[in-house]
């Protein structure tokens, strides 16, 4: 009997869902610039950039740590067990993907790269239908 899993093709992860469209704004960043100018504005989105950097790499070595503990793989392409829901778990139902959108938005506002902002919206509804739904 075979277990049943939420993603039976390899793309169906993280890395392609935000990964892909990230690598697509740079090259759209370098084609048609979309950038904050240099300034007390711009200056301030470096900042909030490495809170979002810790929050999300935090998150994830929380949620690693978490499902470590109950003996759970991270790869979705994996069955699970059971339902994690102690730890960070018991804040967000996602802190993997959660963790690593932090983390993307926040290398787009250090390196100033808007295009990669505006990425992460699409990239979150496709994520919710690609990945959250079918697990």
């Amino acid at each position: 009997m075979t277990e049943a899993v939420a993603h039976r093709s390899r793309w169906e992860i993280f890395e392609v869902v935000f990964g892909v469209p990230f690598l697509i704004s740079i090259v759209i960043h370098f084609i048609a610039p979309f950038s904050l100018p240099q300034g007390i504005f711009r200056a301030a989105f470096i900042p909030i950039g490495i809170i979002l950097i810790i929050v999300g790499v935090s998150f994830a070595v929380l949620a690693r740590r978490e499902l470590a503990l109950h003996d759970q793989p991270t790869d979705p392409g994996l069955p699970t067990k059971k339902i994690v829901t102690s730890g960070i778990f018991s804040i967000s139902r996602n802190p993997l993907y959660l963790g690593g959108i932090a983390l993307l938005a926040g290398i787009a506002l250090i390196l100033n790269l808007l295009w990669a902002i505006e990425m992460l919206p699409p990239s979150i509804v496709i994520c919710h239908y690609v990945l959250i739904f079918p697990e």
